[in-house]
């Protein structure tokens, strides 16, 4: 099946006793990778103005059921909210913005997709950051 036309339980695992192949207690097998790559997720931070007819119950239970869905808060600014999102690929990521569009009273929905985290724990040296800022010493 196309991965555009994928379900939310395509997407991500099925619930215990759902999967149509094995029995209720088996967990599913996980994706085949090779030995020397790297599991990846991909992730992305959707901003979401809800509709306004489009009841914030009704954003909450869709995320409760996306398997894609990891966080969301309810946000004071322009949007309603930010919802942290997470899958296996890119097409998977993408088809579950596009989902949230479409399928959860969302009006508008602008994502942001990470790309990689920032270093926060070592300090950088001002001499050789390329963007840092020139020091700028005063004359006695």
């Amino acid at each position: 099946m196309s991965p555009w036309r994928m379900t939310r339980w395509e997407r991500g695992d099925r619930p215990a006793g759902t999967d149509p192949g094995g029995s209720p207690g088996e967990q599913p097998m996980p994706p085949a990778t090779r030995a020397d790559e790297p599991t990846r997720r991909h992730e992305a931070l959707v901003s979401v103005r809800l509709g306004p007819s489009a009841p914030g119950s009704h954003l909450v239970e869709y995320l409760r059921h996306e398997p894609c869905a990891v966080d969301a808060w309810w946000i004071a600014a322009d949007v309603d909210a930010v919802v942290r999102l997470s899958a296996d690929s890119m097409t998977v990521l993408h088809r579950a913005v596009a989902d949230l569009r479409r399928r959860a009273g969302v009006e508008v929905a602008v994502a942001n997709y990470i790309l990689r985290a920032l270093d926060l724990t070592t300090m950088a040296d001002p001499r050789t950051a390329k963007d840092a800022p020139a020091l700028v010493v005063p004359a006695a």
